[in-house]
C-alpha cells in the first residue's frame, strides 16, 4: 500500500492505493462504491488479469484516503485522473463498482468495466421520499440535528463534509455520459440487485454506444461470486 500527496483545485489530497502486478504493460484501476474501499476489490480481482498492472484506489473520505472537503462525482473524477498521471497509468481499462461506475465513466477510459454501477434514476420507495420530506422540514426549521435521523444507512456514520457529498452525488442522472461515452464498454450486473436494478443495468447498457452487457445471479456484490468469469470476458472483451 502507498500514498501519493495531490493538490486538486488548490484542495489537498492524501490518496492511499496499492498496485498488483507492478511490471505488467496494461492498466486496469479499480473504483470502489461509496461506502467501500479498495480492499473489497483487490480481494476479489487481485488474483486474476495477470498480464495487468492492477492499481487498487480508495476514492477520498474512503477506506485510508481521508476528505475534509465537500466534493462532486466531477471532483472524484479529477483527483483520480491526477493520481494516474502521476502513476504514469495508461488507464487502458477502468472498472467501477456502484458510485465508482460514475467516476470511471468521466474519466474515459479505453474500456470501460460497469459493475453495478450508479447513474440511472430509480424511483424512490414511499418510506423514502417520507424521509426526504421530513428532512427538509427540520432543516427549515432549523433543526439539523434531527435530520440524521432520516440519512440513508450509507452515510449515517460519515462525517458532515461525506454526508453533504453524498447529497452532491446521490441524485445525479448520468445518461447523458453514459450516451456521450464512445469508448468499448463491458456491463456487469446482480440479477437480485436492489441498490440498483437490473432494469438500469440493461438500460445503461442501451445507451453505451459499443457495450456488451452480462448478468449473474446475484446481489450488488454479485462480482464476489463471479469474478473469475468477469475477468475472462475483460480480457477476451478490451479492445
Amino acid at each position: 500500500m502507498a500514498t501519493k500527496n495531490l493538490i486538486v483545485d488548490n484542495k489537498n489530497f492524501d490518496i492511499s492505493y496499492e498496485i498488483v502486478n507492478p511490471t505488467a504493460k496494461k492498466d486496469i484501476i479499480f473504483l470502489h462504491g461509496w461506502g467501500s474501499n479498495k480492499d473489497i476489490m483487490k480481494n476479489v480481482f487481485s488474483s486474476y488479469l495477470k498480464d495487468f498492472r492492477h492499481i487498487y484506489i480508495d476514492l477520498p473520505g474512503f477506506g485510508k484516503s481521508l476528505n475534509k472537503y465537500v466534493l462532486t462525482t466531477k471532483d472524484y473524477a479529477k483527483i483520480v485522473d491526477e493520481l494516474l498521471k502521476l502513476l504514469l497509468s495508461s488507464k487502458d481499462v477502468i472498472a467501477g463498482h456502484s458510485y465508482g461506475g460514475k467516476v470511471a465513466t468521466l474519466l474515459n477510459p479505453k474500456n470501460l468495466v460497469l459493475l453495478s454501477s450508479a447513474g440511472i434514476l430509480e424511483k424512490k420507495p414511499f418510506d423514502v421520499k417520507l424521509k426526504i420530506f421530513f428532512a427538509k422540514i427540520f432543516n427549515a426549521l432549523g433543526l439539523k440535528g434531527f435530520t440524521k435521523k432520516f440519512r440513508s444507512t450509507d452515510v449515517n456514520t460519515m462525517s458532515e463534509n461525506m454526508y453533504l457529498t453524498f447529497k452532491n452525488v446521490v441524485n445525479e442522472d448520468f445518461t447523458t455520459f453514459f450516451s456521450d461515452f464512445s469508448s468499448n464498454a463491458l456491463v456487469f450486473w446482480g440479477e437480485k440487485d436492489t441498490a440498483t436494478s437490473l432494469e438500469s443495468g440493461k438500460k445503461m447498457a442501451s445507451l453505451l454506444k459499443k457495450s456488451t452487457f452480462t448478468s449473474y445471479d446475484g446481489d450488488h456484490f454479485f462480482f464476489v461470486q463471479n469474478a473469475k468469469n468477469i475477468s475472462e470476458r475483460i480480457e477476451n472483451g478490451i479492445l
